[in-house]
């Protein structure tokens, strides 16, 4: 799947009035609000599935509570990953979260 075109009118319009929506995808299980109240934007779609994909790697970092230095390493790439989709989303950018960006375009919904 190819990134649209951010020079389409359509893509700009949906990008300039959703940028909000899609910033929220990157905070936890806020994620699913892009994914259920913008159903037809692209963009808020693009950014929900990752954020999906934030939220699954949090469940699986919680695992790792019990071994201190990987839950660390876990959380500090996470949040990382986090405060950069809300700003690329407020920025209006689709951007692809390294490595997982692959398992985000895996989600059909």
């Amino acid at each position: 799947m190819s990134l649209p075109d951010v020079n389409d009118p359509q893509v700009k319009k949906d990008i300039g009035e959703n940028k909000i929506v899609a910033a929220l995808s990157y905070i936890s299980i806020l994620c699913l609000i892009p994914l259920i109240l913008k159903p037809k934007s692209q963009f808020c779609k693009f950014h929900g599935r990752q954020g999906l994909i934030l939220v699954i790697g949090e469940v699986i970092n919680s695992v790792l509570m019990f071994i201190p230095p990987l839950f660390f390493i876990g959380s500090v790439a996470l949040i990382v990953l986090s405060i950069l989709g809300v700003l690329k989303a407020l920025n209006g950018e689709y951007w692809e979260m390294p490595y997982l960006s692959e398992y985000a375009k895996k989600i059909n919904i």
